[in-house]
């Protein structure tokens, strides 16, 4: 049952890729959403039984690697923190599985694309069930793949192609540093076995390690360097402008990867390894430094942009910063907590806007729609869900995880602590304000599309409409559901041996005890940035162009995403060009080409143009030319014979 979970979706994956042509269109949907929907049942059982039950266990399935002294198992690990993301992955993946048979009715290439889309959901599986780094490490690349090849499926759209590229290149970065913690890891313990590891790291707490040419304290920069592939996937502030570019894909991509699956795989990487990064104090300092200043950054952008699905990217990105900041202050069951309800509500808005733009014949840019809820009712109603969970209002799944975070971050009595709970408090803000603004600006006032789109303005069909109510749920009750299982009474029988946290860093426990105005204190500033919204999209419309106007190069450099891609074009890219260019004209073309086989070519050609002057068409010639020969030959053998 357990391996049935994992490799259902590549069994599936593979049929779909490979025998799409003969099964077809529906063939391939009905065997990839099928596999999908059965590990999603199956993870459910998992979860009862690891979770609930605490029947934390490893199957072993064989020896992977074998050299010399290194030995690497290929094995499956399920304790709780492996349970909460199967259901995680496999419900909201089987969802999204089941929306695009109706989203991508209309395209040419669905065999591929759900192909894709399995083999995504078996990649993220393997990460989250790896049982040591090298393991992790193969799931950790497999889903960089995977997404390459979701964000560019329309590969005939050049910017499609771009934003595949820029995706792939930009966790290559974040993905090196990775490798690098991983092999710090090996050489500080030996080994690459997260149990061996984890149990040893006490051990290690305070030994320096010769790094660059510095004495620097070993599991500082070994976490560091882990981190660092948690910025890239996860989208972190300085390897973030991935993903919202990444949007280019297919709206059931921006679902699955860019809301519930691939972008939490660094949280889950840091949670997964508490036991090492609670002896890596300034490592946690700096985790919740970035994350708090990602969750910030992330919402005054997400103030500012028009196209829908950008919108939603960036608030996942400001929400990613969250469960890092968290992590960051050792609330690792509060960051698991608001991964697995962000991904329901999440989730529940990316296909929501899908909805939207499927209604609007396939219109993203906010200006242009308007004055549709009377037309789509259900996915107006599942936009207030989605939006009601994110921006934390009271008994929707977003207001119990996210103001645990915020809590844990107080209750921390730090500076990166107070830093973080400050910044998340004027980032909810803005959140509540931009998800209103979205709301307002695609359903309600005057149409703004033409006569021709509105008079197609429809529903989805029930496809579409039954993933989103499933997920609707998840946004209503995992929070409370959940609450006391993540972060209550009852976490430590629940987590296990799946967490590790210090005693005096144990902030969700002092999280319960923080003064009242705390708690209270998101749920203020998220009413005041709905009313905002009201007042600015609603009541006064004039005030939005008004403000920026004022604002001035302030609302340009925001509007711009804080020119983070006119800097990294200026400090890398242009560079890489001009060497490139270079390297190319002066290297290849004038020395490598120039003396190799461009070089013997000209000599060549020379030596033949030299020859055939030589050959004139007069007799006399010829003969002259015999005299000569027999001249030389006769002084050869009279000197040398």
């Amino acid at each position: 049952m357990e391996v049935a979970a994992i490799f259902l979706p590549l069994l599936a994956a593979f049929i779909a890729g490979f025998f799409g042509r003969f099964i077809g269109d529906r063939g391939s949907q009905i065997v990839t959403s099928g596999a999908v929907c059965v590990s999603a049942l199956i993870s459910i059982w998992l979860f009862v039984d690891v979770a609930l039950n605490g029947n934390a266990r490893t199957v072993e399935l064989m020896t992977w690697i074998d050299s010399g002294t290194f030995e690497v198992s290929w094995a499956l690990k399920f304790d709780t923190l492996t349970a909460v993301m199967l259901i995680v992955v496999n419900v909201v993946s089987s969802m999204v599985h089941v929306y695009s048979i109706g989203y991508m009715s209309h395209d040419h290439h669905k065999p591929r694309f759900m192909a894709y889309l399995s083999l995504f959901t078996f990649f993220m599986l393997m990460l989250v069930t790896a049982d040591n780094f090298v393991q992790m490490y193969f799931g950790w690349e497999g889903v960089g793949l995977a997404s390459y090849l979701l964000i560019n499926f329309w590969y005939e759209k050049p910017s499609a192609n771009a934003a595949s590229m820029k995706a792939f290149i930009v966790n290559r970065v974040g993905d090196f540093g990775f490798a690098l913690g991983i092999m710090a890891i090996f050489f500080l313990f030996g080994s690459v076995h997260f149990d061996t590891v984890f149990a040893a790291a006490p051990q290690m707490a305070g030994h320096s390690i010769n790094f660059l040419g510095f004495d620097l304290d070993a599991l500082t920069v070994a976490c560091l360097l882990l981190f660092m592939g948690a910025m890239g996937k996860s989208a972190q502030l300085g390897l973030h402008t991935w993903l919202p570019d990444a949007m280019e894909g297919p709206t059931p991509v921006s679902a699955l990867i860019h809301a519930a699956t691939m972008v939490t795989a660094g949280v889950f990487m840091v949670a997964r390894l508490s036991p090492i990064f609670e002896y890596a104090p300034i490592a946690l300092n700096f985790i919740a430094i970035i994350g708090a200043s990602t969750a910030f950054v992330a919402a005054t952008i997400g103030l500012t942009q028009f196209d829908i699905k950008r919108v939603i990217a960036y608030s996942t990105m400001s929400q990613l910063g969250y469960m890092f900041f968290a992590l960051g202050v050792s609330a690792y069951s509060a960051a698991m907590f608001h991964l697995m309800t962000h991904a329901f509500f999440k989730a529940l808005l990316f296909l929501g806007a899908g909805s939207v733009i499927h209604a609007m014949s396939d219109e993203q840019d906010m200006r242009k729609m308007g004055g549709i809820w009377r037309l789509i009712p259900v996915t107006y109603a599942m936009m207030w869900i989605g939006s009601l969970a994110l921006a934390g209002i009271p008994f929707f799944a977003g207001y119990y995880s996210k103001d645990i975070i915020l809590e844990a971050a107080y209750a921390a009595h730090s500076g990166v602590g107070t830093y973080a709970f400050w910044l998340g408090i004027a980032a909810a803000l803005m959140t509540a304000f931009y998800s209103w603004r979205l709301i307002i600006m695609t359903f309600h006032g005057k149409p703004q599309a033409n006569d021709r789109v509105m008079a197609h303005v429809h529903e989805s069909p029930l496809i579409m409409t039954i993933p989103l109510g499933v997920l609707a749920i998840g946004a209503l009750f995992s929070g409370i559901v959940a609450y006391g299982w993540f972060v209550g009474d009852g976490r430590a029988d629940f987590w296990g041996d799946a967490i590790f946290v210090l005693h005096e860093n144990d902030t969700v426990e002092a999280a319960h005890h923080v003064p009242g105005w705390v708690p209270l204190a998101p749920f203020v500033v998220g009413l005041i940035g709905i009313g905002l919204a009201y007042l600015f999209y609603m009541f006064m419309p004039h005030l939005p162009s008004l403000v920026a106007s004022k604002l001035g190069a302030v609302y340009r450099f925001v509007y711009r995403k804080w020119m983070f891609d006119e800097l990294y074009d200026r400090l890398f890219v242009q560079p890489a060009k001009f060497l490139g260019y270079g390297l190319w004209k002066s290297g290849d073309g004038a020395i490598i080409d120039g003396v190799g086989p461009d070089g013997v070519a000209a000599a060549t050609r020379d030596v033949a143009l030299r020859a055939a002057r030589l050959q004139s068409g007069y007799v006399y010639h010829y003969a002259f030319a015999m005299v000569i020969g027999v001249v030389l030959l006769v002084g050869w053998f009279y000197f040398f014979g």
